[in-house]
């Protein structure tokens, strides 16, 4: 059993981390890497040479009829990939980190799924993910992961604390940009008593303001590296909610949420958190049944709900998280995902 490890661009990078975190878990399952050296090389030329050989040479030393688990996107090699798993008449696994036509950065959707489904069995996130791949006619068998893993040697312990508040603080985790998040500085203008929000991430621009400083409830807390940030985020709570709307998760990233699992709720999880998360998101399924945080429908509703929050209600959900805390420390959730994902193989 085999995958090929790669350059992955950016220390900063969930999408980075994600990746290398299923490395470890393919790995804790006994996979080997044909490929390079994962490594973390910032500059795309380079990355992009050390990749071609590194994926090349890996799938010319593939040996005939093993099996083999990629990770989607990696769309500069899957053709190539493609070619040598069907000439070695290999069986291959994917991971689905992310469907392009689902997140509007592509149109033909025939194309994008026949470079997923030509595997004989898929990962994806959630059931609302597996749903749009049964309603495009896959007929592949198709494994539902439930939330990815953050994988860390060390357990975050900054955030203990588990007793009602009169002002929670809150922690959103990623960069930011006109469209991903451009709703964040609404927080001021909405009934805000009950919380700070306390942002972590590359792109902040202090100038976007709608309040005076020393009149906002937003604090600008920095950017770390995604293998530190969950040692240096102290909240109460962490937001999950993407678009320009406090109302709704709007625009292609918002409507994405109904399908995508963000990484950053895996990185409230392995701080400690409990999750706020927009209620018509495919991962607030797993927030509400795991009952590890809150789903919302509009933010202009937090302040109430949290007011109405009791002691016990809040030290419920921080158990509740304790417990999924340890599984995606440890990579458990992919590995789990991947062993389901090889019994269909020996069917």
């Amino acid at each position: 059993m085999y995958y090929i490890s790669r350059n992955y661009k950016s220390l900063f990078n969930a999408a980075g981390k994600a990746k290398t975190d299923c490395e470890i878990s393919l790995q804790n399952v006994g996979f080997k890497n044909l490929g390079f050296k994962q490594s973390s090389i910032p500059s795309s030329a380079i990355g992009t040479i050390k990749n071609f050989f590194g994926i090349t040479i890996a799938l010319l030393r593939l040996p005939f009829k093993s099996i083999i688990c990629t990770q989607y996107p990696n769309n500069k090699f899957r053709k190539l990939i493609l070619f040598f798993v069907k000439l070695k008449r290999c069986k291959m696994i994917t991971i689905v980190h992310d469907v392009r036509c689902l997140k509007g950065r592509v149109k033909d959707v025939e194309k994008e799924l026949s470079k997923i489904v030509c595997s004989n069995v898929i990962i994806v996130h959630n059931e609302s993910m597996k749903q749009w791949f049964l309603e495009q006619g896959t007929t592949i068998p198709i494994i539902v992961l439930g939330i990815f893993d953050y994988v860390s040697e060390e357990k975050p312990t900054q955030n203990k604390a588990i007793i009602k508040k009169d002002k929670y603080d809150i922690a959103y985790a990623g960069g930011f940009g006109e469209g991903k998040n451009a709703y964040i500085f609404d927080f001021d203008i909405l009934e805000n008593s009950k919380y700070n929000l306390k942002l972590y991430g590359v792109g902040f621009d202090e100038n976007k303001r709608k309040v005076s400083e020393d009149k906002s409830v937003i604090f600008y807390e920095g950017a770390f590296p995604s293998d530190q940030i969950a040692h240096k985020i102290e909240a109460d709570f962490g937001l999950v909610w993407d678009g320009i709307s406090t109302e709704a998760c709007s625009g292609d990233l918002g409507g994405y949420l109904k399908y995508n699992n963000p990484h950053k709720t895996s990185l409230y999880l392995l701080c400690g958190l409990p999750v706020i998360v927009w209620d018509k998101a495919a991962i607030a399924t797993f927030i509400v049944e795991n009952n590890v945080g809150i789903a919302v429908s509009n933010l202009k509703d937090l302040n109430t709900i949290l007011e109405n929050l009791t002691e016990t209600d809040y030290k419920t959900m921080k158990s509740n998280v304790l417990k999924v805390q340890e599984k995606v420390m440890r990579g458990q959730f992919v590995e789990t995902a991947v062993k389901k994902a090889l019994e269909f193989l020996k069917k």
